[in-house]
């Protein structure tokens, strides 16, 4: 098992190299003066020419990507030319609601998605199963933006004043000021790594609220998140009943169900502990492709619900050219995609013991 991970992660630093220099490069291909979509009308061609010497934009790409890496492996992933500060300290920023976010979103979609795929496996041609997977059909055929749009509607316009009523945009209410769990501890550190990332865990609001015991703050939190993890987590949920539902069908049909069956296990027993689990290979990896994918932003999501996360800065990034953080930002989720890629083929050997990764 060691073995296999370290061949893992030693393969995954080319790849890791690959997207760095093919999102340096076409950052910089993108047609567009980074001075001037910043600066605008104060953008002269002197104020640029200084301005594009003074970011070393005007050296051959391979240069300014040398230079670049280098900083990299020092740990340095550069300034904003926009925002005008260290990239790391808008990861710590922005990076905790697109987490939170997923985190959340994935949670809906897994809590709703398997029941629906099991009960649909177990009633096959039936009317449960025909309004279940038409159900998954229309999740997967409904846009994100209308989605998103259509549940801040009814819960924050139609059934206001009911207990229903969720709040439509932002992470907090108003007035809610939580305090970041290591100032409750008392705890105190000279290294900017750790005060980085205990920075970066207090502002996981859900998180930050249960560590300090803030439980006012925590269901505002949640109920916070309700709508946007349900717009964005309806797509991944109509792929994961519609893969549960396929799996459970093919297991459910093997020998040891029906060995199983004759030998009078319950009904619960034979679905619940020996189909489910021999099901779950597909899901794993279709959960793991999806948790992914979310880190690198909703940039719709983000902007109905008024959320700060990784997708809108990069969309804001890309259209002012700040090319420092668009590389930083897709360094880091690429990172976090070849960690939970090696987690995923890791699980599978608990999952299924006939999977040896050595």
């Amino acid at each position: 098992m060691i073995t296999y991970i370290l061949r893992r992660l030693l393969s995954s630093i080319p790849v890791l190299i690959g997207i760095l220099f093919v999102t340096f490069a076409l950052a910089r291909w993108i047609p567009g003066d980074p001075c001037r979509a910043i600066l605008g009308e104060k953008a002269t061609d002197v104020v640029c020419d200084e301005f594009i010497h003074r970011h070393g934009l005007d050296k051959p790409i391979p240069t300014q990507f040398i230079v670049y890496a280098g900083e990299i492996l020092r740990g340095d992933l550069g300034n904003s030319i926009r925002y005008s500060k260290p990239i790391t300290d808008l990861l710590v920023e922005r990076l905790p609601t697109t987490l939170e976010l997923t985190l959340s979103a994935m949670t809906f979609s897994v809590i709703v998605g398997i029941p629906m795929g099991i009960i649909s496996a177990v009633k096959h041609n039936s009317a449960v199963d025909v309004v279940t997977m038409m159900a998954a059909n229309i999740g997967v055929s409904m846009p994100v933006f209308w989605l998103g749009l259509m549940l801040a509607y009814v819960f924050a316009l139609l059934l206001k004043g009911t207990p229903l009523q969720l709040p439509p945009s932002g992470r907090l209410s108003p007035g809610l000021s939580p305090q970041a769990f290591y100032e409750v501890w008392g705890w105190t550190t000279t290294s900017p790594f750790l005060a980085g990332m205990l920075e970066f865990l207090s502002r996981l609001n859900i998180l930050n609220a249960v560590l300090t015991l803030r439980w006012d703050v925590f269901w505002d939190a949640v109920k916070h998140m309700i709508l946007p993890a349900m717009a964005v987590g309806t797509i991944p949920l109509a792929l994961i009943a519609r893969m549960t539902r396929s799996s459970m069908l093919d297991v459910l049909g093997q020998d040891y169900i029906r060995t199983a069956r004759a030998k009078g296990a319950s009904r619960r027993s034979m679905v619940l502990k020996h189909a489910l689990r021999n099901a779950l290979l597909p899901l794993v990896t279709i959960i793991g492709l999806s948790l992914g994918s979310f880190l690198g932003g909703a940039v719709l999501t983000e902007t109905i619900f008024g959320l700060s996360g990784v997708g809108r800065i990069l969309y804001d990034s890309i259209t002012a050219r700040d090319y420092g953080v668009v590389q930083g930002f897709t360094v880091v989720i690429a990172v976090f995609f070849v960690i939970l890629n090696l987690l995923v083929d890791i699980s599978y050997t608990y999952l299924d013991p006939r999977v040896r990764l050595d």
